[in-house]
């Protein structure tokens, strides 16, 4: 789990699919991803806080650009795999609103870390009315070897939504669920609610 946290605060990988307005219903998912990682670039390279550093505006930015374009619900029942039928419904809405909040600090500092690195864009190999796809991406970074992202999608209503994301064959929903899981065998769900809690309050460690 240590090892993905740290991909991630040193990668702008993650943000990529996490960004912009909702996209058009009738809008593909890659062209989803490129449009709206784009957007997101530009105001990276643009907000000289951002740039400096200013954790109150990049949580600002990300909470504007990466919330709405997440299926949080989906994500995190799938994090908590069979343990999700366990949980009552007030802890399910707990779960989703600390994994959520996990999740922006995570980005956050990915965010403060983006130092232009690229984004290359693999065509999308799905049935035209495909409602789940994978969008499948290359980080170009000066000096090293490419690094794989692959985000797992779902058509809703109103656009494409994020549900996983696979950094060089390593699951953000697998990494969660193996050390959810963990939790719940020693505290049970309101263990697990409680840890994620001190987590986002900077009291329960990394």
């Amino acid at each position: 789990m240590k090892r993905y946290r740290s991909f991630v605060t040193c990668t702008f990988a993650l943000l990529g699919v996490l960004a912009a307005a909702p996209a058009p219903a009738q809008e593909a998912a890659d062209v989803t991803i490129k449009r709206s990682s784009q957007e997101l670039f530009e105001i990276i390279r643009a907000d000289p806080k951002v740039q400096a550093g200013d954790q109150a505006r990049i949580r600002e930015v990300v909470e504007a650009k990466v919330l709405p374009s997440v299926d949080f619900e989906r994500m995190t029942a799938l994090a908590m795999g069979r343990n999700w039928r366990v949980a009552n419904p007030e802890q399910q809405k707990r779960l989703i609103e600390e994994f959520r909040t996990l999740l922006v600090r995570t980005y956050s500092g990915a965010l403060a870390q983006y130092r232009d690195q690229k984004m290359d864009y693999k065509p999308l190999r799905a049935e035209p009315n495909a409602t789940d796809v994978t969008v499948r991406t290359e980080v170009v970074r000066p000096g090293q070897a490419p690094v794989q992202i692959d985000y797992n999608m779902i058509r809703k209503p109103e656009g494409w939504k994020a549900y996983d994301i696979v950094v060089g064959g390593v699951s953000l929903v697998t990494n969660y669920r193996d050390e959810f899981s963990e939790q719940i065998k020693v505290g049970g769900v309101d263990g697990l609610i409680t840890t994620l809690a001190a987590k986002n309050k900077g009291t329960g460690g990394k």
